[in-house]
């Protein structure tokens, strides 16, 4: 490089690296995002990227069952997506005979894929914006609830007129707290068939002490086939279906990607929050986060001590433990990252720049004066609320597996106590079908265990009037929690499948309804849920209201007063790209994590017979061999994963992380721990996101799995 050229390098890169994170629309990359994604390293053009009339990149992209996101990796519709995301299809494939979470599963052929009900990929067609046509009719002067209502109509509107096939889905998304609508056209295939997952060892490598943590050695990815009907197009399982033809696939490249390279991550990022004030920010870091994290702490603690004594409830728990551990974690280090780096009195600063701002320009002055000041005031009035509503949502609705069914049905009973007996009636079969599905890998033991220790925080931590109370009486009548954990359990129809099918037998809708009502758990829970309706729900509901309409507000006050400025909008589920570089980072003094793992820290982890630090004796061979094909780096090591710059959260796990050319370099599945933070707060110093290296991937499906067959379907490509 020239000397000219260095010194141009060195005085852009802080800028650079200031500029990248975001989660941008596909369809403003050239206006917004092309030039300086040029000048990070992208050789590509915006609209090979997004393109709503020929095949772009965006076509190989899809929503993988509605939560994570995969991509088409070969033209006969090959479907990458992480092991995390398949854990549900792979562990509803598996029993103690054929236990594929422990041992893998790889089809040989087309015959031996396995069809997954449930699993779908939603591409996206085309993307517009509808503002205009949503707030059509809108005034300042409507009550939110007034607001509200003429967007519905509005939106409804939109959909029936949406240009689309008839194979077709069309919604509408607000974007900026409401400021702004798109409208989205999707196609979604429902024939997804299990190719081949890695056994838990390479899949789940490290479990849930390394989740979130780098450095980082999980083989986290699975493969499935997408299937359409003899003209391309969606449609419901059957033999006759043929593999889908993709308008686009991604190559993979086996050159990797090296400190400094470009990188970008396409998918559906599921939701941040990265315009609140700081205040919001506080109450998060020290109030609501620590409320959370310490429920999930004593239900982990339970699930763990079940699981390491008994491999039928380690099969049947191990994916409910791991999405309570994932939050569980994420919530940590959110709270850690937000203090040590200072998220909270950055805000301010920020906060103090827009009142210089606005205290300058007479008009923003009086339009805007009013929201810091009012959102700092209703933050601190829903605090106590906010926190109950934590505590009571996640005890009993997301914690305690009995509670959550006993409340959907308390809401069908309801409907029996209104006086709505033939509705009540109607839905009996859907009901009873919901609750018996539950009893599926249920094991009332375990969760006896967490209810005893959540409702005894839950009667400390509650204010007595808002159900504490209740629950401590409720314990000392039975002589404590484990006591009146063993008699709900032992009494109640939510239990136990004979005692569930039993009730449900019964022929009139009158005595089911009164065996519902002298249920031991029912009573129990409306004995806890009525407090919550009555008192935290309605004023939580109330004040957050407020907090939404003075949000919108504020969003838009932002997007005028800092033109300067680009806002990209919050994550909402819908398709975005992120773009970076691969880099290391320094989370304290002293330490320096590089940006790539190996192998050979895959060995210095493992602990023969630890289900989360096994290594399979077939992976420790080749290791030991130095047999790693071509997928080797220079220096001879195998790569597992890197990490980068990338601005990622929940839902992009999944997703392709792409070099400069477009090429799949990784598959990202999870960020570090300190800088889990991005979803308030993205600092480019310390927020990296974790990816697969394609190249271990390669490797897995070749030497490992000896599944070779596979790759002679992908476009396996070495980019200058």
């Amino acid at each position: 490089m020239k000397r000219t050229n260095i010194w141009v390098w060195l005085w852009l890169l802080p800028a650079l690296l200031q500029a990248q994170g975001g989660m941008w629309l596909p369809l403003y990359l050239e206006k917004q995002n092309e030039k300086e994604m040029r000048a990070l390293g992208l050789k590509l053009k915006a609209d090979d990227l997004y393109a709503p009339n020929r095949p772009s990149i965006k076509d190989a992209i899809c929503q993988y069952s509605g939560g994570c996101t995969a991509e088409i990796i070969s033209p006969q519709g090959l479907l990458l997506t992480n092991h995390h995301c398949a854990f549900s299809a792979i562990q509803r494939q598996s029993s103690l005979e054929r236990n594929y979470v422990e041992n893998g599963f790889w089809a040989m052929s087309r015959e031996e894929e396995l069809p997954c009900p449930g699993e779908t990929a939603t591409f996206v067609v085309r993307m517009e914006d509808v503002t205009a046509l949503a707030l059509q009719n809108v005034t300042e002067g409507m009550s939110e609830r007034d607001r509200q209502a003429q967007i519905d109509k509005n939106i409804a509107q939109i959909r029936a007129n949406a240009r689309r096939e008839k194979w077709q889905e069309a919604f509408v998304r607000p974007f900026y707290y409401g400021n702004q609508y798109f409208l989205f056209i999707t196609e979604t295939y429902t024939d997804l068939r299990l190719v081949g997952a890695p056994p838990s060892s390479i899949g789940k490598f490290g479990a849930d002490t390394d989740n979130w943590v780098w450095p980082r050695h999980t083989g986290d990815f699975a493969l499935f086939r997408v299937y359409a009907d003899k003209d391309n197009r969606p449609a419901p399982y059957s033999p006759d279906n043929q593999p889908l033809r993709p308008k686009h696939f991604l190559p993979i490249s086996l050159s990797g990607a090296e400190e400094g390279a470009f990188t970008m991550v396409y998918g559906f990022p599921g939701r941040t929050d990265e315009y609140l004030p700081a205040a919001a920010l506080q109450q998060i870091a020290e109030v609501t986060n620590p409320t959370r994290v310490d429920i999930r702490d004593r239900a982990l603690k339970v699930l763990d001590r079940f699981m390491r004594n008994d491999p039928a409830i380690k099969i049947a728990y191990i994916a409910r433990y791991a999405n309570i551990a994932n939050a569980w974690k994420k919530w940590l280090g959110e709270m850690q990252g937000l203090r040590t780096y200072k998220a909270v009195e950055k805000k301010q600063a920020y906060e103090a720049e827009f009142l210089r701002r606005i205290g300058e320009n007479p008009t923003w002055a009086m339009r805007y004066r009013h929201l810091l000041p009012r959102l700092q005031e209703t933050y601190r009035e829903i605090e106590p609320y906010a926190d109950a509503r934590d505590n009571y949502l996640e005890t009993f609705l997301r914690n305690i597996q009995v509670t959550a069914a006993v409340a959907s049905v308390g809401s069908w009973l309801g409907e029996y106590e209104k006086g709505q007996v033939g509705t009540f009636s109607a839905r009996r079969t859907e009901v009873m079908e919901r609750v018996r599905a539950g009893f599926t890998g249920y094991y009332p033991e375990v969760d006896r265990a967490v209810f005893a220790a959540l409702t005894e925080r839950y009667a400390q931590t509650m204010r007595p009037e808002w159900g504490g109370a209740f629950v401590r009486r409720a314990a000392d009548e039975r002589g404590g929690f484990e006591a009146l954990a063993q008699y709900l359990f032992a009494a109640s129809a939510f239990t136990d499948s004979t005692r569930w099918k039993a009730l449900m037998s019964i022929p009139t809708a009158d005595s089911i309804a009164r065996r519902l009502q002298q249920d031991p758990l029912m009573t129990f829970w409306r004995g806890v849920s009525t407090p919550y309706n009555e008192e935290i729900g309605p004023k939580w509901q109330e004040l957050q209201g407020t907090l939404n309409l003075l949000q919108r507000q504020y969003m838009a006050a932002q997007l005028e007063v800092f033109k300067e400025k680009r806002f990209f909008p919050d994550a909402n589920g819908t398709l975005r790209l992120t773009y970076g570089q691969v880099r290391g980072y320094s989370p304290r003094d002293a330490v320096r994590y590089e940006f790539r793992t190996h192998l050979d820290g895959v060995m210095e982890k493992y602990v023969p017979g630890d289900y989360e630090f096994d290594v399979p004796k077939r992976l420790i061979d080749l290791w030991k061999a130095r047999d790693f094909g071509p997928y080797a780096t220079k220096d001879g090591r195998m790569p597992v994963a890197f990490i980068a710059t990338n601005h990622t959260t929940g839902g992009n796990s999944g997703s392709p992380a792409l070099d400069a050319y477009g090429n799949l370099v990784g598959l990202n599945f999870d960020r570090v721990w300190e800088g889990t933070m991005s979803d308030l707060y993205y600092d480019p110093a310390i927020c990296r996101n974790i990816m697969v290296d394609a190249r271990y991937i390669l490797f897995i499906i070749d030497k490992y799995a000896g599944a070779g067959y596979l790759l002679q379907e992908m476009k396996l490509v070495r980019p200058k």
